[in-house]
């Protein structure tokens, strides 16, 4: 005969069955996926001009969105700028972009159409003011433009808001002094090479590949825009305070600079979105932008100086949820 089994209390029982369900959902837990599901769907980024570092970094982070969120369909969308950037992205036509603080700064203050939904995401790379004349040229400052042909980027774009600020700094009517053509790095090259421009204006991050060509083919160099200058600038109010002096090093454009570094302006480009914008994407995006800087950086050497620690200071636009939620995930 088997002998008698200690019987289970009720409550030894239910002790037991408690803990095994504990067991089971840390299981659960573990082997399940944490957090908000991936997000989906299709998103259209406004670049920039063929040849400019938009567009390309742009190109760079659609490869990388392929791979850190699959179920994204993301549409580039070539632009004249930063100012169309922001209109298309105001208008929902595009759902992110990048844009320069100085131009989003304007937006703001000209009370443009769905200026209070815009939000930022990131603060990127810094973008330089380079003006670009013949070698042989007898221009020496934005002073010496009076008169001439200079390019000054196109009606959307932020080289057209800075070229005219850096015009008037100089004492120069952007549309009396100078005769302005109104085009863009994909086409001003070309024209300077022709000698259908005497002079242009880009704003874009060192080097910019269009620029870059253009020195090994034909003899031009960088004109100064000395600290000076960029004081009057900031003298004009408003959005120039986006604007600080800065040094483009000397081997940006070895050819161009011949070894010296030469005097400029700066300002922050910013990964904008819209409030309109899903959190899971919006946080989606930022981290794609931080994680794949390396990557990106190889191929568009400006993306090299995003930097998480400064990323998160996206002045003059209040951060998306989104990419708050993703700068909180990795705080210290």
């Amino acid at each position: 005969m088997l002998p008698d089994l200690p019987r289970i209390s009720r409550r030894h029982a239910l002790e037991g069955s408690a803990a095994v369900l504990v067991v089971l959902g840390l299981l659960l837990w573990w082997l399940l996926p944490a957090g908000e599901p991936s997000p989906q769907g299709r998103v259209t980024f406004s670049t920039g001009v063929p040849t400019g570092v938009y567009q390309r970094y742009g190109a760079l982070l659609e490869d990388a969105l392929d791979r850190e969120v699959p179920d994204v369909s993301i549409s580039l969308r070539t632009s004249e700028g930063s100012q169309q950037n922001l209109a298309r992205l105001a208008s929902g036509e595009a759902d992110f972009t990048i844009a320069t603080a100085d131009a989003v700064a304007t937006y703001l203050r000209d009370g443009r159409p769905g200026a209070s939904r815009l939000r930022g995401c990131a603060r990127l790379y810094d973008d330089y003011a380079q003006l670009v004349v013949p070698r042989s040229s007898k221009v020496r400052s934005a002073q010496d433009l009076r008169g001439l042909r200079v390019g000054v980027g196109q009606e959307g774009s932020g080289v057209r808001l800075i070229a005219n600020r850096l015009l008037t700094a100089a004492g120069l009517d952007p549309a009396q002094d100078v005769r302005p053509v109104s085009a863009g790095i994909d086409t001003m090259p070309k024209l300077l090479e022709d000698d259908r421009l005497d002079a242009f204006f880009w704003s874009g991050g060192l080097p910019t590949s269009a620029v870059q060509k253009l020195s090994e083919r034909f003899p031009v160099r960088l004109v100064p825009l000395p600290e000076e200058l960029v004081d009057r600038v900031h003298a004009q109010g408003g959005s120039s305070r986006y604007y600080r002096s800065a040094v483009m090093p000397a081997d940006a454009y070895a050819r161009a600079q011949e070894g010296r570094p030469v005097e400029t302006v700066a300002v922050a480009n910013l990964l904008v979105t819209t409030d309109r914008t899903d959190p899971a994407m919006a946080e989606a995006f930022t981290r794609t932008v931080i994680r794949s800087r390396d990557r990106i950086g190889r191929e568009v050497h400006p993306a090299q100086l995003v930097d998480l620690r400064t990323a998160i200071y996206t002045d003059p636009l209040p951060l998306h949820e989104g990419a708050r939620r993703y700068y909180l995930s990795v705080k210290p």
